[in-house]
């Protein structure tokens, strides 16, 4: 391996007994029909999987939606970009003409389809357990910081529960205003409980409900 490549093993702490699967990791297709995207597929799989598990093994009480929220914030491709910057990986893909002239190896899409691609190419290299190793200990800091389940919830879900565990009434949303022509329009709505009331505004009726749950749980908590 040359120098680069060993710096790069160095910061993932692993050393490929097959190189060859490191450097189809890092091939994308507009730089060779022998790419990563077979890999990618396999590390996507590998990924949920992985953080599934320690999910479930560190929150015994959350529910299955809980898992899925926060499973689903920690494998999107925002946080596998993150986590490609901090192992400056833009520097070691390889690309096209096209993709090194418009910055691809700064793109989150990029970025995060080679990771999982790694990932695929370190199990195949040296399977499961070494895998999950390394899933883990880069994903350390995400974990550290990674917000309780119930932090996920959804306003409205939240400002419900809040009520009930207080044994009052539930909040009733109502619809003040709707503007704009039905393709794009805008919904204000009203959130009430008891005496308190928040208004809030939303592209969708769904998304301003959620607003004025957020704003009065605030008021009242």
């Amino acid at each position: 391996m040359n120098l680069p490549i060993a710096r790069l093993c160095a910061a993932l702490d692993y050393t490929f007994r097959q190189p060859e699967l490191l450097e189809e990791a890092l091939t994308h297709r507009s730089a060779s029909a022998r790419n990563n995207e077979r890999l990618e597929f396999l590390g996507d799989a590998l990924l949920n999987l992985v953080i599934a598990e320690y999910l479930f093994q560190h929150y015994p009480k959350a529910s299955e939606g809980e898992l899925s929220r926060l499973r689903a914030s920690l494998v999107k491709g925002e946080t596998l970009a993150e986590l490609a910057r901090g192992l400056k990986l833009g520097d070691w893909l390889r690309l096209g003409p096209g993709e090194l002239k418009s910055g691809g190896f700064r793109r989150d899409s990029i970025l995060s389809d080679t990771m999982e691609a790694l990932f695929g190419a370190v199990y195949l290299d040296d399977g499961l357990a070494v895998c999950r190793d390394l899933i883990l200990r880069l994903y350390r800091d995400c974990l550290a910081r990674l917000a309780g389940a119930g932090e996920l919830k959804d306003p409205k879900t939240r400002l419900q529960e809040y009520l009930q565990a207080r044994q009052q009434a539930l909040p009733v949303y109502n619809v003040l205003e709707i503007h704009g022509e039905p393709h794009a329009q805008s919904f204000t709505v009203e959130c009430v409980v008891a005496e308190a009331r928040a208004v809030a505004m939303g592209s969708s009726r769904r998304k301003a409900e959620q607003e004025a749950a957020r704003q009065l749980l605030e008021q009242i908590q």
